[in-house]
């Protein structure tokens, strides 16, 4: 996993207006927390921050905060975004030390191509797994050549990279494989195929 080192410096001004101040000046307002230790209120580099997660999508970023009093390892808890800009309004880090585990939510990359007839449901977007807080894994890959409709991944059945456990439900469905519908079966579940539904609007014109 990538480790972004990035400057952190006291926040004090708190509620919805010190949060807009914080981020027109140019910074994002975050909440540090974790190991019994009380909350810590600080602002992040906006841009620093953007890059780091910008460089590293799809991927956990383990962040040393550069604070006051030294330096801390966090991991991102929950990030919140503007619905449209798309940046940062405010995050929540959890520290983490060296060889800790700690579990986080995985991306999956669907790879490969199923058997023709065969359309890919993919159910989850991630996957949960423990590892050590500096080794967490990248986006995993989940092959899909050649399934058939019928068959399923579950998250026991996905390889997990050396170090890393899974931390879900073993029979969590990460891809299912459905059979494509034919046109001849859309056409009777509209109750009519092409023919019918001709004759019957060629009949209604020659009544009107």
């Amino acid at each position: 996993m990538s480790e972004v080192r990035i400057a952190a410096e006291p926040r004090t001004e708190f509620g919805k207006g010190g949060a807009r101040r914080t981020r027109r000046a140019g910074k994002v307002p975050a909440v540090l927390y974790g190991h019994g230790k009380p909350p810590r209120h600080i602002a992040l580099p906006a841009h620093d921050l953007l890059h780091a997660f910008k460089t590293n999508a799809g991927t956990n970023v383990l962040l040393t905060l550069e604070l006051a009093d030294g330096t801390e390892l966090a991991l991102a808890k929950d990030v919140q975004r503007h619905p449209i800009k798309g940046s940062f309004e405010h995050i929540d880090l959890v520290l983490v030390n060296r060889g800790e585990k700690v579990v986080a939510d995985i991306q999956i990359n669907v790879i490969g191509e199923p058997h023709p007839d065969t359309l890919v449901d993919q159910q989850a977007a991630t996957i949960a797994v423990k590892a050590d807080a500096t080794l967490l894994p990248g986006p995993i890959e989940v092959d899909i050549t050649g399934l058939e409709p019928g068959t399923a991944i579950l998250a026991r059945q996905v390889a997990l990279p050396e170090g890393s456990e899974l931390d879900a439900d073993p029979d969590t469905v990460i891809v299912q494989c459905l059979a494509k519908r034919t046109t001849a079966q859309v056409e009777s579940d509209l109750g009519e195929t092409p023919a019918e539904g001709s004759e019957e609007t060629a009949a209604a014109g020659a009544s009107a």
